[in-house]
């Protein structure tokens, strides 16, 4: 039998931080039969994890897919595996079409990329291992981020179906993580200043297994642990944000005063096409909630522009919802027609150029009003857990409460004596802009 033994294999993981946490578990099964590299050129096999939620995504997939495989001739390249979301739902399409990729897998067959290998090395021939496998057996996981924080995925798949979201295609129904797997699991990440929480829909997390939403009483058990520091709730749909989940946030100090709450849209309308159980008013009297029960709390929000039938009145409303509420931060796309999902077929789809016009417009909306909440921080001293140095700048960069990692600006400081990655810190703010703050050490917090 083929050995991978002295084999070394690098790993590309693109898309969202759900997509990273499959990645680390990939590495943690890779790492009993081979061993890691993180230079591309020195791997005798890629593994490249996909995302295909959006066609841009798909593009990305396939454009690094065609990159890597040019090192066949300049590096040490024998394997190109893909696995992820493109295979997953994509496999007919692509299994005939990118010969560039040696081996295929979908998201739960991680447990047999050996046995894969293997057989594509013995063969010769281009293997296809997609949907063999009901669920990722193996528990080890080797953490990608930096080392004071974590993504922990405590579900996958989605029940809410969108009348644009490919997720339910691709990752199906919705599946909680049990309890006491993601106890252990968040207790072998070591000390981590902030674990992260991450789903589709955290919100509806145990529904499945419990038969109850279970997410409070999940916080609850992860706050009991001495390695975690502070949770971090990420994507929390806002039609089941009951009291339970806003006392949580409110009166336990390990929860981060923070919610990402992905509303995609504010016109009744709109919303009601789209299959979302909200409208403007409800998600107003939330936001309102929200902030009255925990002052200060950073809310975050993402939004599709251009959906089928958004006219200049629907627009409008948009707009206007995003004066009124005020959110912290927000993401915005240019609506994807995505094939099989039901939007595709919907009449008075908007144009390309008015879907780029329209994001790049509430771009600059948010703007002015994230500059707004940011510039309150001028002249106050803020907690601040440092990530390390940017070099471009010649300063320290950290986060504040109100900034998730990658998706949220950063806190950039100075000091006179040394400071280390994964501790807090006084920061002193001198300075804002539109996403960023910029100030000096007050005092280093234990």
């Amino acid at each position: 039998m083929t050995s991978l033994k002295d084999k070394k294999i690098a790993v590309i993981s693109l898309g969202c931080d759900k997509n990273r946490v499959d990645t680390e578990k990939m590495l943690g099964v890779i790492e009993d039969f081979a061993s890691l590299t993180s230079n591309a050129e020195e791997a005798e096999i890629i593994i490249i994890n996909t995302c295909a939620f959006l066609a841009s995504s798909r593009k990305e997939a396939i454009e690094t897919i065609i990159e890597f495989n040019g090192l066949r001739e300049a590096g040490k390249l024998e394997k190109l595996v893909v696995t992820g979301c493109l295979p997953q739902k994509f496999i007919g399409e692509i299994f005939d079409t990118l010969t560039e990729a040696d081996v295929f897998l979908g998201f739960l067959d991680y447990d047999l990329l050996k046995e894969a290998l293997i057989e594509s090395y013995e063969t010769g021939e281009r293997v296809n291992y997609v949907g063999r496998k009901k669920t990722v057996e193996s528990k080890k996981r080797i953490v990608s981020t930096p080392l004071h924080y974590a993504y922990l995925k405590i579900a996958d798949g989605c029940n809410n179906r969108c009348t644009y979201c490919l997720i339910p295609y691709i990752r199906g129904k919705y599946v909680s993580v049990p309890k006491e797997d993601l106890i252990k699991e968040a207790s072998s990440l070591g000390d981590v200043s902030e674990l992260i929480l991450v789903a589709q829909d955290i919100t509806r997390y145990g529904e499945d297994l419990y038969g109850k939403m279970s997410l409070v009483e999940l916080i609850k058990e992860l706050s009991k642990l001495e390695n975690i520091g502070y949770i971090r709730l990420l994507y929390c749909y806002p039609d089941v944000i009951d009291d339970e989940l806003i006392g949580e946030i409110r009166d336990n100090p390990k929860v981060v005063k923070y919610i990402d709450i992905p509303l995609q849209h504010a016109d009744d309308v709109i919303l009601k096409t789209m299959n979302r159980k909200g409208n403007r008013d409800g998600y107003l009297s939330l936001i309102n909630k929200l902030k009255t029960e925990i002052p200060g709390i950073a809310i975050r929000s993402t939004f599709i522009a251009g959906f089928p039938g958004e006219d200049e009145q629907a627009f409008e409303n948009l707009k206007s919802f995003l004066s009124d509420a005020k959110l912290f931060n927000a993401g915005f796309f240019a609506y994807s027609r995505e094939e099989g999902t039901p939007a595709y077929k919907l009449k008075n789809q908007v144009s390309y150029k008015i879907k780029q016009k329209r994001v790049k417009e509430l771009y600059s909306l948010q703007k002015n009003i994230s500059k707004q909440n940011l510039s309150t921080f001028k002249g106050k001293v803020l907690k601040v857990l440092c990530d390390g140095i940017n070099y471009d700048k010649q300063m320290f960069e950290g986060r504040a409460y109100f900034n998730a990692p990658d998706i949220d600006g950063k806190v950039y400081f100075t000091s006179e004596s040394n400071v280390e990655q994964g501790k807090f810190y006084e920061v002193f703010v001198e300075r804002t802009d539109a996403y960023d703050l910029y100030g000096r050490i007050y005092n280093e917090l234990t």
